[in-house]
Formats: C-alpha cells, sequence, structure tokens
C-alpha cells in the first residue's frame, strides 16, 4: 500500500517544507503539490530541515484530478461544519477504516487544502470520504503543517510491511469496481450527471473489503447480461 501526501495550492513556502518533514518522519515520501508556491524556496528548505529530498522530488500537477491520476481511494480533510455529505470520518477511525478495505485499495492519498479556505466542494467531490481531525476548541485551528503531521503520524500505524506494498492491477479492488459500477449505470443511463449516481459512488466507498469482493461477482454477471 502507497499512501500520498496532496497539498493543494499551498500558499506559504515555510508550510509546505514543514509538511515535508512532517511526513519523512513518519516513513512516508510520496509528496504531492498542485499548483504550489514557490517550494524550493529558502524559506521551505529551512524548515523541511533534513528533508529536502522529499521537497525536490515532489510530484507537481496543475489541478487535484491530476494529481489523483494512479489513486484508487482518496481522503479529503476538511473542517466538520463544511461537509454533510457523507459521515465524516475522524482521524482517529482512519487506520481502521483503511483496514478494513483490505488489499481492495493499493495507492491511498490524503489531500489538504489551502491555507485560507480549504479545498473547494468539487475537489471534495474527486475524494471517495471526508476525515476531519476532531478538536477540542473550534478556535485555534491546526495550520496546514500541523494536520499534515497529525495525519502522518496516525497513518504510520499502519503496518510498515502494508505500506510498501502495491497492487495497483489487481482485479478484485476497488477502483475496478467503481469502474464496473460506472459501466452498468451507463448501459442503463444513470451516469455521472444524475442524483442517483452520486449517491451510489458514496456508499460504495462504505463497502468493506468482503463486500467489495461480493459486489465484484454481481457486477461481473450484469456487465455479461448487458452485453447480450
Amino acid at each position: 500500500m502507497n499512501i500520498s501526501f496532496i497539498l493543494v495550492e499551498p500558499a506559504v513556502p515555510e508550510n509546505v517544507g514543514a509538511a515535508a518533514r512532517a511526513i519523512k518522519t513518519m516513513g512516508f515520501s510520496d509528496f504531492r503539490l498542485v499548483n504550489p508556491c514557490d517550494y524550493l524556496s529558502v524559506d521551505a528548505r529551512k524548515l523541511a530541515h533534513g528533508s529536502n529530498d522529499i521537497l525536490e522530488n515532489a510530484q507537481v500537477f496543475n489541478n487535484l484530478e491530476e494529481a489523483l491520476y494512479d489513486i484508487d481511494f482518496a481522503f479529503a480533510t476538511s473542517a466538520r461544519d463544511r461537509w454533510v455529505k457523507l459521515d465524516i470520518i475522524d482521524s482517529h477511525q482512519l487506520t481502521q477504516f483503511i483496514n478494513d478495505k483490505g488489499d481492495t485499495i493499493s495507492n491511498i492519498a490524503i489531500v489538504f487544502g489551502r491555507e485560507e479556505s480549504g479545498l473547494t466542494n468539487q475537489e471534495i467531490n474527486l475524494c471517495q470520504r471526508v476525515t476531519t481531525v476532531p478538536l477540542k476548541t473550534k478556535y485555534p485551528s491546526l495550520n496546514l503543517a500541523q494536520s499534515v503531521m497529525v495525519y502522518a503520524y496516525i497513518l504510520s500505524e499502519l503496518n510498515e510491511s502494508e505500506t510498501k506494498s502495491t497492487n495497483s492491477t489487481n482485479e478484485q479492488s476497488f477502483k475496478a469496481l467503481v469502474n464496473k459500477v460506472n459501466k452498468i449505470m451507463n448501459e442503463i443511463e444513470l451516469g455521472a450527471k444524475t442524483l442517483i449516481h452520486g449517491r451510489v459512488m458514496e456508499r460504495l466507498s462504505e463497502l468493506s473489503e468482503k463486500d467489495i469482493k461480493l459486489l465484484h461477482s454481481v457486477t461481473a454477471e450484469l456487465i455479461k447480461k448487458l452485453s447480450k
């Protein structure tokens, strides 16, 4: 399993440097930036402190959709009161949620928004679930680098062997199931623009490993029937 940390339009070089340091100290290296500030500046490098390799090897993209090109399952980080579309996963529940997916997800992304405004609704819609860090007080909130540190620490609890193994060609994967369901719904004219399509995609994100594999069998048979 590979875990990517994605920062969307970070505006402060120091935050990017501190975030790079946070993920490296917790054993991660996949760092992605969407339309960032000068992330290789002196200020960013100062805060990276021994993690300049993370900055230098960061992948840079024009938008979030591009940054998610190889991701099976993405988590958008957001304040609880901003998002009610799905049950929000508290940060301390995240590892269990991921473990419940078993080997059906291989490439995971944790997506962080802008320092001032966070992620747009459109960007959140590109992710499968929303997660938040429960705080004792509403203000002050965590800054970007602090949020990255919290999630890097929490996700480091995943079994080391699991975080280093990948199985992107798994025919029983969550992503493969989403593709099958999309194909079926397009065939019956319930494509991406319909409300029910969105609800189905939301519910798929809640399935356990066992349920995902069961639905693979069901959808495979449905596709055969529809193809006749």
